[in-house]
């Protein structure tokens, strides 16, 4: 059966959740992570999201993957073998522990700059971080429970920002700043 789209207003207690997790991963992590970033909507100030923590976790290689896989394992994440995005490696909360999506990509990659980028961006510009809330909520309203058609109908919006925020970025010399754990 599949599970309904839940978009949130924004949680005062995201950012201390992150922090909590971001600690707990960084300990178990060690040097195996160069980067643990808090993205996506809910590490976006007064923005609207799904009530899961995205985690980025860049690695200087994603493979081999043992030593990083059985940490992240120790701590109580489960890899997801069947993911379709091979740029990555994604694990997931053990079931009945708070929703945490982690995202384990190569340092420099294409996919870790998009995600750092993007999420500056929407920090930096709460009009289109407003316009993206309403949209998820819309979205979260019209596709309550396929999942792929929300994330599908996001992809014009989120391609407008992003090519927004390369202007940006090559306007303001951005980089991402430090790690946030």
């Amino acid at each position: 059966m599949p599970e309904n789209i839940t978009v949130v207003p924004y949680d005062a207690e995201w950012p201390e959740l992150f922090r909590r997790l971001g600690r707990e991963l960084r300990a178990a992590l060690q040097h195996w992570a160069n980067r643990i970033d808090h993205i996506g909507s809910t590490s976006i100030l007064g923005m609207s999201a799904k009530p899961i923590l995205d985690i980025q976790i860049s690695v200087t290689s994603l493979e081999p993957m043992l030593q990083y896989k059985a940490a992240l394992e120790s701590i109580g994440f489960d890899w997801r073998v069947k993911n379709p995005d091979l740029t990555k490696r994604y694990f997931r909360e053990v079931s009945g522990q708070q929703p945490v999506h982690i995202h384990v990509r190569q340092s420099g990659s294409w996919g870790e700059q998009f995600s750092l980028l993007f999420r500056d961006y929407l920090r930096t510009h709460s009009a289109d971080a407003v316009t993206y809330s309403e949209l998820k909520h819309r979205l979260a309203s019209e596709h309550c429970t396929n999942r792929q058609a929300y994330t599908d109908a996001k992809g014009p919006f989120i391609w407008t920002v992003i090519r927004a925020a390369t202007e940006w970025s090559q306007a303001t010399g951005w980089q991402p700043g430090i790690s946030d754990a």
